[in-house]
């Protein structure tokens, strides 16, 4: 990948004889970025007068333009001041996964020193102060003491950037293998590591870079201190290991080895309160840390997942080019990768994500069950679900048909797997968060116990022959469980929203729901044609329900989801989730509900109180039931 190398500092730190013999030793060509100076730029400081931002503004925007067309052909050096956070930001505009910034750092006497042997330069050291003033120290680039020798500088430049990896992976599971891979696919420059357990795991690291051709440039380690030192500073770590103790040994393990300024990025199945707490703890370290959720399995890891960071949003810029360079693309051709918000937001979002992914397994399988009731077999259904694909596209759709018509031998694969459903814990997360922020996501618990209880198999076949419930014959077609499909999935999607808005409020996170459907639409487990149509939706207002169109979708599908659900009642067919959203639409749109019952309940034994529908003032009250 050709990358363009930006030595920046103060006038008189030394950067245009630093970045020609640099150039020099890379054999890429060297620009000096004051020689792009307009002629009014030139004048303005040989009369002793700073440049303010709108004389950079052209200038830095000359050499954005200059560093594009080089990166077309080859590599180079340019050499620019750069002083300020946003004058960095114009010049990385569009390349900024390509771009490598050396930071040569020297004190205030020292630099006017060098600036007043020199002759034949507009800076004079007057101006230097201003520089000073100006400064905003990068945090994303090799910084390097100008006390140093020219020959040392352009070698310890040279050994951060050719010898050393500008980002870590740890751990080598599954997913790890397939993202280290997708980063060097891209052209990043990487350290891999595994542990080794002597006569069981040993040589994982190397032997998986061995095996693909990629990982060629990639470094192996199996000693976290080797693997540390060789990254660039400030460095990159991904974890991807197992949630829990895991996470903090591993964390605890790599924190004697690594400097202020350092970026550990979790990017496993993190629960959102430790990753609260693993920020606050790693801050008072001085070791940044991103939690990141990451979505879209083995393939999706390796082609492009979803990505969902959260954390210190100056810290995100500084792993924003990796992040961004391996995460799917949407329609519009942007990475499905965006900040999500502060803290723990990316895992929680995440989370919410598989909780909103349970339900969408579980409604499949209830129309699954409904169809196989009515005497299709897997074949016959997964033609029926090809069929739905114009109008409810789905990557667990598509699967969902791939698995119906997988064969095993004669009979049909899907009926030979045991019906006990796992979990890796999400789901539980999901639905202890939506209790304790008190928001209705009733589908996602409902799928999450309906889990559960297909694990008591040896119960339910017990119960099976003492209660001897038959399923009565079905009279639905296929476009009424095709509504009711499309009518519980909106109210799914309704209630993980809802979550997500919620816990921005309580968290005081500042979330985007729009931006987050947007990266949903593409390399994650719950990616469809819907929420696609749902980020204009989101860009006016939190709440789906809201929306004229989606409202008209839901009465014209009501009565469909009326019809299978008292139909499936009657048949002793469960259809958990698909009731449970039509259930949970009445009880949102009855206006006078009948918890005011539940209300005069708690004051009878509770003295909870209540108020008054004859009462403006909101008071509270209570009576002597007796």
């Amino acid at each position: 990948m050709n990358r363009v190398i930006f030595i920046m500092g103060v006038s008189g730190s030394g950067k245009s004889t630093i970045g020609s013999r640099l150039a020099k030793v890379l054999s890429t060509p060297f620009f000096d970025g004051d020689d792009f100076h307009p002629e009014a730029n030139v004048t303005k400081m040989s009369n002793g007068i700073p440049l303010n931002d709108e004389d950079r503004y052209g200038w830095l925007q000359t050499l954005n333009k200059l560093a594009k067309e080089q990166l077309q052909k080859n590599s180079c050096v340019i050499v620019c001041s750069a002083l300020k956070r946003s004058y960095r930001k114009i010049l990385s505009e569009g390349i900024i996964s390509n771009i490598k910034w050396v930071y040569l750092s020297g004190s205030f006497n020292q630099i006017k020193e060098r600036i007043n042997k020199r002759s034949n330069h507009f800076m004079s050291s007057e101006l230097l102060q201003s520089q000073f003033d100006t400064l905003e120290c990068p945090q994303d680039a090799i910084i390097i003491d100008i006390s140093l020798s020219p020959e040392d500088i352009v070698e310890k430049i040279r050994n951060e950037i050719e010898v050393k990896s500008e980002f870590g992976l740890f751990g080598l599971g599954v997913i790890g293998k397939s993202l280290s891979r997708n980063l060097a696919q891209k052209g990043f420059n990487i350290s891999i590591f595994n542990r080794e357990v002597k006569g069981s795991e040993e040589n994982v690291a190397i032997d998986f870079k061995n095996t693909h051709p990629e990982l060629e440039k990639s470094q192996p380690f199996s000693n976290i201190e080797a693997f540390v030192n060789s990254l660039q500073t400030p460095r990159r770590i991904m974890l991807m290991v197992n949630a829990g103790k895991i996470t903090d040994m591993v964390i605890d393990d790599l924190i004697p080895y690594l400097s202020n300024g350092d970026i550990i990025i979790d990017g496993g199945n993190s629960n959102y309160l430790k990753t609260k707490e693993r920020y606050d703890y790693l801050k008072l370290k001085n070791i940044n840390f991103i939690g990141v959720g990451v979505s879209g399995g083995e393939e999706g890891a390796l082609k492009g997942p979803s990505i969902m960071p959260g954390g210190n949003k100056e810290t995100y810029e500084l792993v924003r080019p990796y992040l961004e360079g391996i995460a799917a693309k949407d329609a519009n051709g942007l990475p499905c990768c965006t900040y999500v918000g502060e803290e723990g937001s990316g895992h929680f979002v995440k989370m919410v994500h598989n909780g909103i992914e349970y339900v969408e397994m579980q409604l499949l399988a209830e129309v699954y069950d409904i169809f196989k009731t009515k005497g299709k077999n897997p074949d016959d259904i997964a033609n029926i679900f090809e069929s739905w694909k114009s109008d409810v596209d789905s990557y667990l759709l598509g699967i969902t048909i791939d698995i119906l018509r997988k064969k095993d031998g004669n009979d049909w694969l899907l009926n030979k797997i045991v019906d006990k459903a796992g979990n890796k814990g999400t789901g539980n997360w999901t639905t202890i968060a939506t209790a304790q922020l008190g928001a209705p996501s009733t589908l996602i618990a409902s799928a999450l116990f309906t889990r559960y209880t297909s694990f008591y198999k040896e119960e339910r076949l017990y119960a099976s022959e003492n209660f001897g419930i038959t399923h009565s014959e079905l009279s639905l077609n296929s476009d009424d469980v095709l509504n009711a499909y499309q009518f519980a999935r909106i109210m799914n999607h309704y209630q993980g929203l809802k979550l997500i808005s919620e816990a921005g409020k309580a968290y005081n996170w500042t979330l985007n729901l729009s931006e987050i459907a947007r990266i949903w639409t593409n390399g994650c487990i719950i990616k469809s044609d819907f929420v696609e149509e749902l980020i204009p939706v989101l860009k006016e207002d939190d709440n789906i329900l809201t929306n004229q169109s989606i409202i008209s979708q839901l009465k014209a599908l009501k009565p469909s989801i009326n019809k299978v659900v008292v139909e499936c009642v009657l048949s002793g067919l469960p259809v958990v989730c698909l009731s449970d959203s039509v259930n949970f639409l009445n009880a949102y749109t009855t206006s006078n509900s009948s918890a005011n019952i539940i209300q005069a309940q708690r004051d009878y034994f509770g003295a909870h109180t209540y108020q008054r529908t004859d009462d403006p003032s909101g008071d509270f009250h209570h009576t002597d039931w007796n």
